[in-house]
């Protein structure tokens, strides 16, 4: 995803990623919050943290759609990415929210402005390391002419930024992510994506055969009329906000309601 978005083209779509994307997932997140209240015997604390969690979506499988649709760099696409990339960022308030509201909050976490500032720190290092070293550690690499280098040099680039970002209680996706971006905007950009390529596909099925494995199918098999319940509701109150919402932002009823 990074690796799409040059940091001029993330630029060119700031009033999608603050404005749109930050009205998504507040808005989304408190409908889906108010849903939950009028089905379900939830507390409002348990409903508003469910509720923005599923405001958010997956950025690797909207993704993977608008390439085999081939509309990533088209307005649509742009848009779509737009709102991804601020669900991405909008994790850390969310978890600051979530600690707020939990009973049993983790006496070992970090403060909440703490977690803010630490995070906002490590994203301005990984821009400026990129600056610095990034080039000069590509242009590197090609001197030696091996490809199988740009493959490791690209693999190392994005492990370290995401293991920075763990270590700081961060999404390690939200790593990846900045050294994607870092990478686009080096002059090599084109050779890395053509080499990493291979691992696109291998690496979204194991993603998604992951998340499968900790389905629980007895709950499934008890509750079918009840998930199904929460499906429709969920798909029905996203669908309706997010395109209201995009129609608002200036697209047309069918691109909002795409």
């Amino acid at each position: 995803v990074g690796l799409e978005l040059n940091p001029a083209r993330l630029w060119t779509l700031r009033r999608d990623i603050f404005g749109l994307g930050t009205l998504q997932v507040v808005v989304c997140g408190f409908a889906i919050a108010g849903a939950l209240l009028l089905i379900t015997a939830f507390t409002w604390q348990a409903a508003l943290v469910v509720g923005l969690a599923l405001a958010l979506s997956s950025t690797a499988l909207d993704i993977q759609l608008l390439k085999d649709q081939d509309r990533l760099n088209k307005p649509l696409g742009e848009r779509v990415i737009s709102i991804l990339l601020m669900q991405d960022l909008a994790i850390v308030p969310l978890l600051l929210v979530t600690t707020a509201l939990s009973r049993l909050p983790d006496p070992d976490a970090r403060g909440g402005w703490e977690l803010v500032g630490v995070t906002l720190l490590a994203i301005v290092a990984l821009v400026i390391a990129g600056r610095l070293l990034l080039k000069p550690l590509f242009r590197l690499i090609a001197m030696t002419g091996a490809r199988e280098v740009f493959v490791i040099g690209a693999l190392l680039t994005v492990l370290s930024a995401s293991f920075l970002m763990s270590m700081l209680g961060v999404s390690m996706a939200m790593g990846a992510f900045i050294a994607g971006v870092m990478l686009a905007d080096s002059p090599y950009r084109h050779e890395v994506e053509a080499d990493i390529e291979p691992f696109r596909g291998l690496l979204l099925g194991l993603f998604f055969m992951a998340v499968g494995m900790t389905l629980d199918l007895d709950v499934i098999v008890a509750n079918p009329g009840r998930i199904l319940l929460f499906v429709l509701v969920l798909v029905a109150v996203k669908s309706l906000f997010i395109a209201g919402l995009c129609r608002l932002f200036g697209s047309s009823w069918r691109d909002a309601g795409r």
